[in-house]
């Protein structure tokens, strides 16, 4: 597979110096994008475009949805299982030692741990995306699901219970709302990272007048590429895609083009 296939515009491989990404600065110290950041010396800043807005306990209770009413939860992101949580302390519940998670991927399982004892649970984990997980459940057709989410969600899970006949609720417990980036009015970037469709609008909703020019836009997922393009933007990074199956891998392809390190 051709490194080429992620680069969209080859007119557009323009020397690369610094790179915004969409999302809240990684603290692990072994971060890809540390790596990045020195193998090639260039500047790599984080702002998350998105922010959270809680559900509050009282707009919770008028979805009219009882916690203890299932036997199964399904957790897509570490935001749905903070604000899970939340919501069961502010209502005194206690979650059943015999519930039953249902995580997107090993990171989200590993998260449980702040809130309850994993190794005495039942966790069933897929290997990363909605279609692993929905494998998965369907060898468990008989629990009584909750689908705790925020207000901006992918269809893809509910429509794969809707459709098959599952038992479940969805549970909007948190809201997406576009971050305040008012003082990168006047700071340039020469590449902008984003993994959401949520990241395309937070964009727009702040600066409604955007003109791209040279900044190239980089996208995660075919959805967030979509946004892109609906946008009418230029997709200039697409990722993943076997020659980068990570948003990294896709950058440190499209900077060793554009700087002239591979010929």
């Amino acid at each position: 597979m051709s490194n080429d296939l992620i680069f969209n515009n080859k007119d557009r491989l323009i020397h690369v110096k610094s790179i915004l990404v969409s999302q809240p600065e990684p603290q692990d110290a072994k971060s890809p994008y540390l790596t990045l950041m020195e193998k090639f010396n260039i500047k790599v800043d984080f702002r998350p475009f998105i922010g959270i807005d809680p559900v509050t306990i009282k707009d919770f209770r008028r979805q009219k949805i009882n916690i203890l009413d299932h036997t199964a939860v399904i957790f897509t992101s570490r935001n749905a299982v903070d604000h899970f949580f939340r919501l069961a302390a502010e209502s005194k519940i206690e979650i059943p030692t015999d519930m039953k998670y249902f995580c997107i991927s090993e990171q989200t399982a590993n998260y449980l741990q702040k809130y309850i004892v994993i190794r005495k649970r039942k966790i069933f984990v897929g290997e990363r995306t909605a279609t692993d997980l929905m494998e998965i459940i369907k060898k468990h057709k008989n629990e009584k699901y909750i689908f705790p989410c925020s207000d901006l969600r992918k269809d893809d899970i509910p429509k794969f219970l809707r459709e098959n006949g599952y038992n479940y609720k969805e549970a909007i417990i948190y809201r997406t709302v576009s971050s305040d980036l008012s003082d990168l009015a006047d700071v340039n970037y020469d590449i902008i990272a984003f993994f959401s469709p949520s990241g395309i609008q937070s964009l727009f909703d702040n600066f409604p007048n955007f003109k791209q020019n040279k900044t190239r836009i980089a996208a995660f997922g075919p959805t967030t590429a979509k946004a892109v393009r609906d946008a009418n933007l230029i997709l200039d990074i697409e990722a993943p895609l076997p020659s980068a199956p990570s948003m990294t891998g896709a950058l440190e392809l499209y900077i060793r083009k554009a700087n002239g390190i591979d010929k």
